[in-house]
This record gives C-alpha cells, structure tokens and sequence, in this order.
C-alpha cells in the first residue's frame, strides 16, 4: 500500500503539471493581447498571477492526494477525485480559450462551470476530509476573483 505521502505528491506533480501546460496557452498573449485590453482597477500586476497559482496548484494537489489516499474504491472518493479531474480539465482550458484563443465570453463561460464543479469537488471532498475540502478554500476564492476579472475584462472590452 501507498503511502499517504506518496498519493499527494503525485497529486502535487499533476496539479503542477497542467499549471504548467495551461501557462504555455497563457504566455502566448500576456505580454501581447492582454495588455492592450481594459482591465478593472483591482487586476493586480501580471507578475503575482504565477507564485499565487503555483501555491494554489500545491493546495489543489495536497487536497487531492489526501482525498485520494483514502482509497479510491471508496465511492466518495471516487466521486470527489472525478469531479476534482473534471474542475482540473476545466481550469487548463480556461487559459486555453481565455489566452490561448483570445475569447473573454467562452472564457467567462468556462469559469462559471469551473467555479460549480468547484463547489461540488469541495462538498465531496468534505465527505472523506474536512481538511482536504479546507485546502481548496484559496483556491475557489480566487476563482472568484478571476471570474469577476474574466467578466469585467469581457464588458470593458
């Protein structure tokens, strides 16, 4: 049997992972697109997006190993760590559509579904550990943020 140790870092190497995969669509327009576009007055400099999403993708990573050592046969947590994947999926194609393709509203639309799927991976989280579910507290505030981001760069622009 796997250490609990063992399941959250390869949680942490995932999230990790497609942080980093998502960053090459993000990159492609950061320093070009985005900033010819109207932000709001609380968008924060574009240096604090990376530490903040890395610290983030480490929480997401420890919460699911953690969620994931309980055992996977375990029909929570197999429900908690599909919901977790989906939420995953989700946040890598938001940067995709958002930076990648150049499209605020489809990626407006995929936050909103990010944000659900979120909230649904935090109530079954919780079902198998509080803590784990505690964990991507940060996480969904800032999704919060960013939607309202997404959105008020859609309407300013």
């Amino acid at each position: 049997m796997k250490s609990k140790l063992t399941y959250v870092t390869i949680g942490i190497l995932v999230c990790l992972t497609i942080g980093f995969l998502a960053s090459v669509a993000t990159q492609s327009s950061v320093n070009t697109w985005y900033t010819t576009l109207n932000k709001p007055a609380l968008n924060p400099p574009n240096w604090v997006f990376a530490p903040v999403w890395t610290v983030l993708y480490i929480f997401m990573g420890i919460s699911a190993g953690w969620v994931w050592a309980k055992g996977f046969y375990h029909k929570w947590v197999k429900t908690g760590l599909y919901h977790f994947g989906f939420q995953l999926l989700l946040n890598a194609l938001w940067s995709i559509i958002f930076f990648g393709l150049r499209q605020p509203f489809l990626g407006l639309l995929i936050i909103i579904t990010l944000l659900i799927v979120l909230l649904l991976t935090i109530k079954w989280f919780k079902l198998v550990s509080k803590l784990a579910a505690i964990l991507l507290v940060p996480y969904v505030l800032w999704v919060c943020f960013a939607t309202y981001l997404n959105y008020s760069i859609w309407i300013l622009n």
